[in-house]
């Protein structure tokens, strides 16, 4: 394996991806690319194939990451890549483990909750709700907090058309953000909550599992 495609929002979207970038003929969003050529190495017809496919609806706006496993073998792809596609060399790597939260007294415990009750989102004002998973800035002191639906409209506004954002200005600090990174950094944490209420459980007597989620990605 020499190069794989990883960010998918899901599983069932790699799996297309995969199956669409080794049956290009059979995918009619593919209808555009054309057989391998006489002549045409395997490898560079699937790299021409992947070139495309970045480039074609409905994986045009995902926000994926290019990564070559090895990099004496890197190609430049045509077309390149869209702007939001970041390209990575190395294996990926590893996840780190959830931080475990130091066991605190039942008021603090208390105190959490409400302070998290009583969050309001930065762009609509309305309470944040712990199930909603708020986006927060990843930019040291920006206090940026908002819904998911807020905040992709106010990427969107000026791509109206558009369902999913590609990155945005910051409301708070202004600075850049790419909404796959965003969206990453929510399940981070979201996963981490789960795994610390699985520890609990495990340490109070129930039984759980510990499931590892796979790498959603794309390989060649």
């Amino acid at each position: 394996m020499v190069l794989i495609v990883h960010g998918f929002p899901s599983a069932v979207a790699a799996l297309r991806f995969e199956w669409a970038w080794q049956h290009p003929q059979a995918s009619r969003r593919l209808a555009h690319v054309g057989p391998r050529l006489r002549g045409e190495a395997s490898f560079a017809f699937h790299l021409r194939v992947l070139a495309h496919m970045l480039r074609a609806p409905p994986w045009e706006r995902l926000p994926l990451t290019l990564r070559w496993l090895r990099a004496d073998f890197r190609q430049d792809l045509c077309p390149p890549p869209p702007p939001h596609v970041p390209l990575a060399f190395g294996p990926l790597p590893p996840r780190a483990p959830a931080p475990r939260r130091r066991a605190s007294p039942l008021v603090d415990t208390e105190k959490e909750r409400d302070h998290d009750t009583e969050a309001f989102c930065t762009l609509c004002a309305r309470v944040l709700q712990d199930e909603e998973g708020p986006l927060c800035c990843p930019h040291a002191g920006c206090s940026l907090r908002a819904h998911v639906i807020c905040l992709a409209e106010e990427f969107l506004q000026e791509e109206p058309g558009q369902l999913l954002p590609l990155e945005g200005q910051c409301p708070g600090c202004k600075n850049s953000l790419l909404w796959g990174d965003l969206i990453w950094l929510c399940r981070m944490g979201t996963e981490e909550e789960e795994e610390d209420l699985e520890l609990e459980e495990v340490r109070g007597g129930s039984a759980a599992s510990f499931p590892t989620p796979p790498h959603l990605l794309g390989c060649l």
